[in-house]
């Protein structure tokens, strides 16, 4: 009797130590053009923290969002690249605040053995994307908001060099190669399945793709355009099944927040400081996005008291 008591003991300290030993997690959402930072960010966070693992579950953002709004799944931060994802579709209900961090700009990504490589410029882009012997992909606007963007990007194009039906030429175009998030469209390149694809700036620079940067009157990246960004807009898949919501050009800024009912919240804030702060702001600076500094919210009261030195 006495050895089987040992035996118990022996086993519940055992599953006692095992329960004490896994490591505590931050479930993060995010966009697919921030898997390369936020895989840094999570490295060395974990170094940092010891104990603590960080599990990442990239997709658009649009696709972040109905995780939690539709499936209910548990989520700590949402990570976007459009703070209006956020704004539009998480708040009020599922966090009251949002902070955005970076920017971006949408270029054209392509490879040496892309046809037209060494003759395409930001002047002549138009006139190789269209031509038919060319292909090019981007992401689906109801999921990624690279994909939407791509679509302002044409509406601006049109207006920019004045060529009318552009946007509609260039939407109707290698329709085929329409993907979920811009990180898929990489792989259509480096296989040479398609010559270009529209992209963000960061994710050619992380995949050490060239590129050609396109007139700061359409590439969204440039804030003081702002008035010019704003006069087109696209519709997209709304928040519930069926609906739709217009989204309004503006410049690219990426947001994040941490839900109400984030089941790790304390250590959530915690990543979420650590990514705001100088060391995570150089990651994203190496890896192509430029921060912004300050940070801004549109709800600074709301913002976590530990978060607020952040902002401007």
């Amino acid at each position: 009797m006495r050895k089987i008591l040992l035996i118990l003991v022996a086993v519940t300290v055992l599953a006692t130590g095992c329960r004490n030993t896994r490591p505590r997690e931050i479930i993060i959402f995010h966009a697919g053009s921030l898997s390369v930072p936020f895989k840094e960010l999570a490295t060395e966070y974990e170094k940092l923290n010891p104990g603590t693992k960080v599990l990442l579950e990239p997709a658009g953002s649009l696709v972040c969002a109905r995780k939690i709004t539709e499936l209910k799944k548990p989520c700590d931060i949402i990570a976007s690249s459009d703070y209006f994802v956020i704004n539009d579709l998480l708040i009020p209900d599922y966090t009251k605040w949002s902070i955005r961090f970076a920017t971006n700009e949408i270029v054209i990504a392509f490879q040496e053995k892309s046809k037209y490589a060494s003759g395409i410029s930001s002047s002549n882009w138009v006139d190789i994307i269209m031509k038919d012997d060319v292909t090019f992909s981007r992401s689906d606007p109801n999921s990624d908001p690279c994909g939407y963007r791509t679509l302002l990007t044409f509406k601006l194009a049109e207006k920019f060099y004045n060529r009318s039906g552009l946007a509609e030429k260039l939407a109707s175009k290698n329709m085929d190669f329409i993907r979920p998030k811009e990180v898929d469209l990489v792989a259509l390149v480096e296989a040479n399945a398609v010559d270009y694809m529209f992209q963000y700036k960061s994710v050619a620079i992380q995949h050490n793709l060239k590129y050609i940067e396109l007139p700061s009157e359409i590439n969204l990246g440039d804030s003081a355009m702002n008035d010019i960004y704003k006069t087109v807009s696209q519709d997209v898949t709304g928040s519930t099944p069926g609906s739709k919501m217009t989204v309004t050009g503006e410049y690219i800024n990426y947001s994040l927040t941490v839900l109400d009912n984030a089941p790790h919240r304390n250590d959530a804030v915690n990543f979420v400081s650590f990514l705001l702060s100088d060391k995570g702001m150089d990651i994203f600076r190496k890896n192509g996005q430029q921060p912004i500094r300050p940070c801004t919210s549109g709800q600074p009261g709301m913002v976590p008291i530990s978060l607020k030195k952040y902002l401007n």
